[in-house]
């Protein structure tokens, strides 16, 4: 599988890729986003824990730190990604947006963008992959990226020709700038540099929140 990846990134001439569904995803993922023509994003797999189907992570003043959103116990069997139901008895809402609040009130454009995002924590959601898809369309709203993002209608273990499966490529316990022979890590400003050094691939907000609308620079800059 790696090998066979591996020669799918090498393809200059791909112009769409296959990603999986995710949370606030992080940097590398919206680079793809800006950079291919066509995007598909996998509904029909299983499930699976521990990636950023259901996490982010974003930049809070002790370092790095991750949000989850908790899920239903059936997750843990053969489920659909598209079927994975959103575990509300937990107020994880509220308590996402407090840590996201307190990382990024003193940023440049989190009272820019805080509207925005803040109905996203109010509101309920019953499944994952409504909730992602929707942050997410709003995400390429405010880079102003009209991609057109697809759903794929059953699974496939292979992607089509000429296009790059990315879908498990980008992942909190695989190293971007090692796995990902198209992403190059870009420096750019945030709140606790200083005292944190800064922290690479966080989630997409983490960027906006610090640089607005050059937020587009930076991912056009992380594509190699």
């Amino acid at each position: 599988m790696k090998e066979t990846l591996h020669k799918v990134l090498e393809r200059d001439t791909a112009d769409t890729v296959y990603l999986s569904s995710a949370y606030l995803a992080p940097i590398q993922y919206y680079s793809k986003l800006m950079h291919y023509r066509q995007v598909y994003v996998e509904s029909g797999c299983n499930y699976m824990k521990q990636t950023y189907r259901n996490r982010c992570n974003i930049a809070a003043a002790n370092g790095e730190l991750s949000l989850t959103i908790p899920v239903d116990k059936g997750a843990e069997l053969k489920c659909k990604t598209k079927d994975i139901c959103i575990a509300n008895q937990t107020d994880w809402q509220r308590q996402h947006w407090r840590s996201i609040e307190s990382a990024y009130k003193t940023s440049p454009f989190f009272e820019y963008y805080q509207d925005d995002f803040r109905p996203f924590f109010e509101k309920e959601w019953k499944f994952l992959w409504d909730f992602n898809s929707q942050i997410q369309q709003l995400v390429l709203s405010l880079l102003e990226l009209s991609i057109p993002v697809n759903e794929t209608t059953t699974f496939n273990k292979h992607v089509q020709e000429h296009a790059v499966d990315a879908r498990e490529l980008i992942h909190p316990k695989k190293d971007a700038l090692i796995t990902d022979t198209h992403f190059k890590l870009i420096n750019y400003y945030q709140v606790f540099t200083e005292k944190t050094g800064f922290i690479p691939n966080l989630s997409i907000i983490d960027l906006l929140f610090n640089m607005g609308n050059e937020a587009r620079l930076v991912l056009k800059q992380s594509w190699i």
